[in-house]
């Protein structure tokens, strides 16, 4: 920045230097907003891969076995890196715990649980263009705080969403919905409203201490539906088969997804995040065929591209707003 002349008066460097302020949050609101919508765009394909993984796994583990050990994964691989700050932390937790439960309830158990669920009579690439449902809810969650969405976010919410009906009808006025269908549409309701509800996470709890005390009380909150389906249905075989696709789902669909997602929504908010997982069902249907065979024809490739022209416009932001 050039040196102010001597004769500038007091009023002008003054000035000068709140502009200098606001091109400085500019620069870091720009940051900000990139690196949100990396993380958005990283728990997205992430997950992604975990309909397929549930719909791989559906005649092999039951689901809510499947979601328990999934937790149970994921508490140990954040462990490590979380334990000792929730413990530190034990005292704000007990104060929040009503918020932990809801959230853990929402975000851990119940949804997973409905996704898994759906696994055993719907397709891969269903439950990926159905869950798309939910930005849909945390843009109106957003909208009924106080929070101004924009016209491009709403537009491009719209497009996105266009696409993901047509996805989901097959081009027709009358869709053929599986009960598996339907599962996922309840699935799809909690993740909306676990979203939301980030936004009201108590700051001073840390992010690694927030997902280990919701993915502990979520994993608690599971274990008797466990021991039941344990006691009824009985155990599973323990093969790579099995195995594998716990670990990923345990390690990176929970616990780096997780934590990414988590940190997108308090940096760019839950209705442009939501936006950005428009793009999962082009993701589960590209796994989805690549991995499980399931078709893909012209009219999935043409709502992917509506879909990807959706997320390009909703995320998008002007040019040198800030993020609030």
């Amino acid at each position: 920045m050039a040196v102010l002349d001597r004769t500038t008066t007091g009023a002008e460097r003054v000035a000068a230097g709140d502009a200098g302020d606001a091109g400085a949050g500019g620069r870091r609101a720009g940051n900000g907003l990139g690196t949100g919508l990396a993380l958005a765009v990283l728990a997205t394909v992430v997950w992604s891969g975990s309909f397929v993984t549930s719909r791989a796994l559906h005649d092999s583990v039951p689901p809510i076995q499947h979601a328990f050990w999934r937790w149970i994964i994921a508490i140990a691989a954040v462990a490590p890196f979380a334990a000792r700050s929730a413990w530190r932390q034990r005292a704000l937790l007990r104060t929040h715990l009503r918020f932990l439960l809801l959230a853990a309830l929402l975000g851990v158990t119940v949804y997973n649980t409905l996704v898994n669920q759906a696994a055993m009579t719907t397709s891969a690439g269903n439950m990926g263009m159905i869950m798309a449902a939910s930005p849909v809810l945390m843009a109106a969650y957003e909208r009924l705080g106080g929070a101004r969405l924009g016209a491009r976010r709403v537009t491009g919410t719209v497009v996105a969403c266009a696409g993901v009906l047509l996805l989901v009808s097959k081009g027709s006025l009358a869709p053929d919905f599986t009960a598996g269908d339907l599962w996922v549409v309840a699935a799809a309701v909690c993740f909306g409203s676990y979203s939301a509800l980030l936004r009201r996470r108590p700051t001073e709890i840390g992010g690694p201490a927030f997902l280990f005390a919701t993915f502990v009380l979520g994993a608690l909150m599971l274990l008797p539906v466990f021991l039941v389906s344990l006691a009824v249905q009985g155990g599973f075989e323990p093969t790579v088969a099995t195995v594998s696709p716990l670990l990923y789902v345990g390690v990176v669909s929970s616990a780096v997804a997780f934590f990414a997602w988590n940190k997108a929504i308090a940096q760019i908010g839950a209705a442009r995040a939501g936006v950005i997982y428009y793009l999962q069902p082009v993701c589960v249907a590209l796994l989805s065929y690549a991995v499980l065979g399931e078709a893909m024809g012209r009219l999935q490739i043409a709502c992917m591209a509506l879909i990807l022209a959706g997320v390009a416009l909703g995320s998008a932001t002007r040019s040198g707003s800030r993020i609030r």
